[in-house]
């Protein structure tokens, strides 16, 4: 059975996200190996706006 259009899109805005959070670990993980505070306080700030914008991904399944 085929995806509908809008399955496929929450598929790649899911994936989107995914890839962000990814992103946001491997900044948090530089800013601590720089020793950087204000990059570690950016970094966790990124990850938690991820998380926020994947909070409707879970309310939809849910």
């Amino acid at each position: 059975m085929p995806m509908s259009k809008q399955e496929r899109e929450r598929r790649f805005q899911l994936a989107g996200w995914a890839l962000f959070l990814v992103c946001s670990f491997f900044f948090i993980a530089d800013s601590v190996a720089a020793g950087s505070p204000l990059g570690l306080v950016g970094s966790v700030v990124f990850f938690l706006g991820c998380v926020v914008f994947l909070i409707p991904f879970a309310w939809k399944r849910g």
